[in-house]
């Protein structure tokens, strides 16, 4: 069910029942949020929070603001269930000491030397994407392109057989569909047999590698096994959980960013003709898009001391939405904030979160984007997006779910 909000009425903007057309264009609600009620409490007893100042702030101190969210996810999705065990174990949801232990661990395996020696792959497996789309009449770029790079980029991080990477996206979409702020009870046991069945599967692919250990210098997988069970290390649970993570983590936000970008440059033929003008744009270009139409909408923290914002007290155990797509377009940090500017300096974008949280991936992030966005927009410098764009319908991630286009 969602609601029609008129002009004045932001102060009853409800996170869980969305107006009508939020979900197609949230960003004049995001503006007014700014303008209007940039610290707003829902009827849920939660806070909604879009000013730049206040997320940056709040991601920067992990002692007043947690991360954990044991206490949310028991009743969300049932205390020792598949989903519970996930979310409650995978790197993006614990605080220090426990967050600090399991992120070494991650950024040993995802140093900028592996990432980059990750690069000639990308590349191929752009270019033959790009090649297979040669010819055809119509092609879907979320379907037959943005998607599936993200899917075989982690496919090869983890080493996962060509052959069994067929399940993995439907798994991630399952499992970070139920992060939505309202479930159905459909998406709710979707996400609880992804989990079940990825789980499975990994435990399967470890034993293999056990037996089989991979080059720790190139295959994460192996690099993790190694640094399982050492002291302070990662345990079995967490081992499969966090690399359940690395593809949820890198597999729709990524296919965001590139969908995103390409429709921006559709939308805005001057920043199109700019970047083909000045290939080496494309660098700030995807800051831009990152900031313009941020892949991850929304983020949370919770109050560990009661605080005061604006006047309002918020108790300890509050939780807080931050408003990530709205801080992106705040007009205290960002001059002309609603115009699209592939060359935009500076760019304090908050896409990739800050402080300790920061996203471990997004020097990974930033190489596909890069790559995948260039690299068709060189191929196809004429593409096309035909009617029928289809969002994706998420509150917290943003993109699209369909792209149909032309290549010309």
């Amino acid at each position: 069910m969602t609601t029609t909000l008129g002009a004045g009425d932001i102060r009853d903007f409800d996170l869980t029942n969305p107006p009508d057309g939020f979900l197609d264009d949230p960003f004049p609600y995001y503006d007014a949020l700014l303008a209007e009620a940039p610290v707003l409490a829902q009827p849920d007893g939660s806070v909604l929070l879009s000013r730049h100042g206040d997320l940056d702030r709040i991601y920067r101190d992990t002692t007043l603001y947690s991360s954990d969210k044991t206490a949310a996810f028991g009743p969300k999705f049932g205390v020792g269930s598949p989903l519970f065990e996930h979310h409650t174990t995978s790197l993006v949801f614990n605080d220090p000491p426990l967050h600090t232990r399991v992120r070494k661990i991650m950024t040993s395996a995802l140093t900028p030397r592996a990432i980059a020696r990750m690069e000639p792959g990308l590349i191929e497996t752009v270019d033959h994407l790009l090649d297979a789309m040669a010819g055809r009449q119509r092609v879907d770029l979320i379907e037959d392109f943005a998607s599936t790079i993200p899917i075989q980029i982690i496919g090869n991080l983890l080493d996962v057989p060509m052959a069994e990477r067929g399940p993995l996206r439907d798994w991630s979409l399952a499992i970070l569909g139920a992060l939505e702020p309202v479930l159905s009870e459909a998406q709710l046991q979707r996400g609880h047999a992804a989990v079940r069945d990825f789980k499975a599967y990994l435990q399967d692919l470890v034993a293999r590698r056990r037996a089989e250990p991979g080059d720790p210098e190139t295959d994460v997988l192996t690099r993790l096994i190694r640094g399982e069970g050492a002291d302070g290390q990662l345990s079995e649970t967490e081992l499969l959980q966090n690399c359940i993570f690395i593809l949820n983590a890198g597999h729709e936000t990524t296919t965001n960013l590139i969908g995103n970008g390409l429709a921006l440059l559709e939308d805005h033929p001057d920043q199109r003709a700019r970047l083909l003008q000045d290939p080496e744009l494309i660098v700030p270009a995807v800051e831009e898009v990152l900031r313009f139409r941020s892949p991850n909408q929304f983020g949370n923290r919770e109050t560990t001391a009661e605080i005061e914002l604006d006047g309002m007290r918020i108790p300890a155990g509050t939780n807080l939405h931050l408003c990530i797509g709205a801080a992106n377009r705040d007009p205290t940090v960002f001059e002309a904030p609603d115009r699209f500017d592939i060359a935009r300096k500076p760019n304090r974008h908050l896409a990739f979160a800050g402080g300790p949280h920061v996203c471990v991936g997004l020097t990974l992030a930033r190489m596909e984007g890069r790559i995948a966005i260039g690299r068709l927009l060189n191929r196809y410098p004429g593409y096309r997006l035909l009617p029928g764009r289809v969002s994706g319908g998420r509150i917290r991630f943003r993109g699209y779910a369909a792209l149909p286009a032309v290549l010309g």
